[in-house]
């Protein structure tokens, strides 16, 4: 399937904007982003990865200045691409593998050849998510997950989910709750 890659990049732009006006976003958010560049393309996850689209999708994301993670495939344990600089700072422990398009995935490899000093983790609690065909990202977002919603349903071919995430809401009917959900 042939796509528009300035319209590939719009969308984006718009899907984060979105995103953002459900939780801010600060230099500390953390963002996972599952991509399928295959689903973008139109075709079955993990038969068609293109670097192109994978491209187009850092460089956008790139512009957030937020702390990213890329998700990788089924065939890493869905282990994720981040700066060695946040995992250290976040305590999260590299595994020895690097993505490559057969296993992890276009776009994981793709950032993970792009970034200053990346290394792969095996899980992360991040604040906010992406998921772009459908690879479940949740696992790696913290507790309590809030779906966001957006006009865009989907980014190229593939089915965009979005959320973020709140502290708990714990005690009794005696509990008293801050008028608005804090933005970390």
């Amino acid at each position: 399937m042939e796509i528009n890659m300035e319209q590939l990049r719009h969308d984006l732009e718009q899907l984060l904007h979105d995103l953002k006006l459900a939780k801010p976003f600060t230099e500390k958010t953390l963002l996972v982003i599952g991509c399928s560049t295959s689903e973008v393309l139109g075709e079955r996850i993990g038969t068609s990865g293109s670097q192109d689209v994978a491209a187009v999708i850092f460089s956008t994301l790139q512009k957030e200045k937020i702390q990213l993670a890329f998700q990788c495939c089924e065939h890493l344990n869905r282990a994720l691409v981040v700066e060695r600089e946040l995992a250290e700072e976040k305590g999260y422990e590299p595994v020895s593998a690097i993505p490559i398009r057969k296993a992890g995935g276009a776009m994981a490899t793709y950032a993970f050849s792009q970034m200053k000093n990346p290394v792969l983790v095996e899980d992360i609690q991040a604040d906010c998510g992406l998921d772009i065909g459908d690879t479940f990202i949740g696992m790696h977002l913290k507790k309590v997950v809030v779906p966001i919603r957006s006009e865009i349903k989907v980014l190229g071919s593939a089915h965009v989910t979005m959320a973020i995430t709140r502290p708990k809401l714990i005690g009794g009917v005696r509990t008293v709750y801050e008028q608005t959900v804090e933005h970390e």
